[in-house]
């Protein structure tokens, strides 16, 4: 195994590691930790209680496990119930089957069956749904892309085999017997994310638990071991074995996460984004005293943060998280480094990296296995997102209005959010004339919408029309009679009935001539 580069980005460094700092500070931390999780797990549902004392009486140990039992110590109680259990799927199952009103067995080859107990009982007001695993431990085989599922024999063994120690502690139920063999609450007091055995045993198990570092470090702003950061640095070519399903799930929960840029730098920094995003790290482009330009990807990451701070509440235009706006805003860019040139004097241009970057966004984006409307959604925002650029000096015509709203159809609140937050520049003067131009440009996109109806652009006659005016049937002559229109529509506005028969027919005819 190679070691440590040592030029590589060190990691930052974690709360426990800062000098001077106390420990008896951390004890308070601790302190304050459990009196939150008290409250918390005092809220469990009487159902989950209930069920832990099924499992007792059965000869069995259920306990409640990972992120449910770390987030009742940060103060939240967890919507999803994961347990962990020394019963065997099948012996789980038939005490599911008496427990809930419904129950599955879709992972019962991980060990895990689901359960639901619907709203009503004991007054609660909803479902209550938890999933049971029988302990086991996951591994790659180095020659598979899908880990061998194995089964333990103890909770402690369970807990050891879990990504990080903030997310091995458990509680045994019924008794709310608080169990943590690896000091996690420790490290979630620290702040600091610790794998519970050595870390590269850890990644070798399972290498998307790098991904997952990077991941909770957005989630909870927590900041990497260093002996973690060390192995992510040394082993992220494992990550190649993992899927690209398992991979792009990692990868949206960063990026809807609470702060995504802790967890790209993460990424990029360990070396990590080179196997799962290189466009990414490939945007530090090289700075030097002849040639200046902006730092590529530390632009791109203000973008992403400028434009989460423009998501809106559930009823507004663009919900956030959204993870269409936050891809767009991350990779609009990554056409750069392919379209870079060096010009005369000491300029630097990217001509046309709109459209490279388009196709590249694209290209990634299938390779992880995103839904066909993300990978189009993206691909438009990243090939749009100039094209305001130069409304400010030269003015644009209703059609060319007309034009920006129907090439941005469905997306077009969010390319709004996307191109003011492209403008980083720390020239005050020119921001505030680029937002003032923007302003304008949404004010006349709303008045023409107003008039005119632009989300649902049409021709001014429809196919059926156009046929029964030129004597047609249909096929290939008609659908160019239609763009026509349309054109003509975008170009000059709506028309009158009569008056677009008269344009139609004098294309006709002098297309015919």
């Amino acid at each position: 195994m190679p070691s440590v580069d040592p030029t590589a980005p060190t990691p930052p460094e974690p709360a426990d590691r800062r000098p001077g700092d106390p420990s008896d500070d951390v004890s308070a931390a601790v302190v304050a930790l459990q009196k939150r999780a008290i409250g918390v797990l005092a809220g469990l549902p009487a159902d989950a209680i209930e069920l832990g004392g099924l499992f007792r009486d059965a000869g069995h140990e259920l306990a409640l496990v990972g992120g449910p039992v770390r987030d009742a110590f940060l103060g939240r109680l967890s919507a999803d119930l994961d347990f962990t259990t020394s019963a065997t799927p099948d012996e789980s199952e038939a005490i599911l089957a008496r427990w809930g009103d419904a129950h599955w067995d879709i992972g019962k080859e991980f060990g895990t069956i689901g359960a639901r107990r619907f709203a009503g009982r004991r007054g609660a007001t909803s479902d209550v749904v938890v999933e049971v695993t029988t302990y086991r431990t996951d591994a790659y085989d180095p020659t598979s892309r899908k880990p061998e599922v194995v089964f333990g024999d103890s909770l402690e063994g369970d807990l050891s085999r879990r990504d990080f120690t903030v997310n091995s502690m458990a509680v045994r139920l019924p008794d709310l017997t608080f169990v943590d063999p690896f000091d996690g609450l420790t490290a979630l007091a620290r702040g600091v994310l610790r794998t519970p055995v050595d870390p590269r045993q850890s990644f070798d198990d399972d290498p998307l638990r790098m991904m997952r570092a990077a991941r909770f470090a957005a989630q909870l702003g927590f900041a990497v071991d260093p002996d973690a950061y060390a192995a992510i640095q040394d082993m992220a070519g494992r990550i190649g074995i993992v899927s690209g399903e398992r991979v792009r799930d990692e990868l949206s929960k960063l990026l809807v996460a609470a702060q995504p840029r802790l967890g790209l730098e993460v990424l990029v920094d360990t070396g990590l984004a080179d196997h799962v995003l290189p466009e990414l790290p490939a945007l530090r482009l090289e700075i030097d005293e002849h040639h200046r330009h902006k730092d590529v990807y530390e632009h791109s990451l203000q973008v992403l943060e400028r434009a989460i701070a423009l998501e809106t509440g559930p009823d507004g235009p663009v919900p956030g998280p959204d993870l269409v706006l936050r891809l767009a805003a991350l990779l609009h860019d990554i056409g750069k480094p392919r379209t870079r040139r060096f010009e005369d004097g000491g300029g630097v241009s990217f001509h046309h990296h709109e459209v490279v970057g388009a196709k590249l966004v694209a290209k990634r984006l299938k390779e992880l296995r995103f839904d066909k409307a993300t990978v189009q959604a993206v691909s438009r925002l990243t090939e749009l997102h100039l094209r305001f650029h130069g409304y400010g000096e030269g003015g644009w015509t209703d059609s060319a209005v007309r034009r920006y709203v129907t090439d941005a159809g469905p997306l077009l609140e969010r390319l709004h959010r996307l191109t003011r937050s492209d403008c980083t520049t720390r020239n005050l003067r020119k921001a505030a004339r680029l937002s003032a131009a923007y302003d304008d440009l949404e004010k006349r996109i709303a008045q023409l919408q107003e008039q005119e109806q632009l989300d649902a652009i049409r021709p001014d006659l429809d196919g059926t029309q156009i046929m029964q005016i030129l004597g047609l049937t249909p096929g290939r002559e008609v659908g160019e009679a239609y763009r026509f229109l349309l054109e003509h529509r975008m170009e000059h506005g709506p028309t009158a009935p009569d008056e677009a028969r008269e344009v139609l027919l004098r294309w006709w005819a002098d297309r015919s001539a």
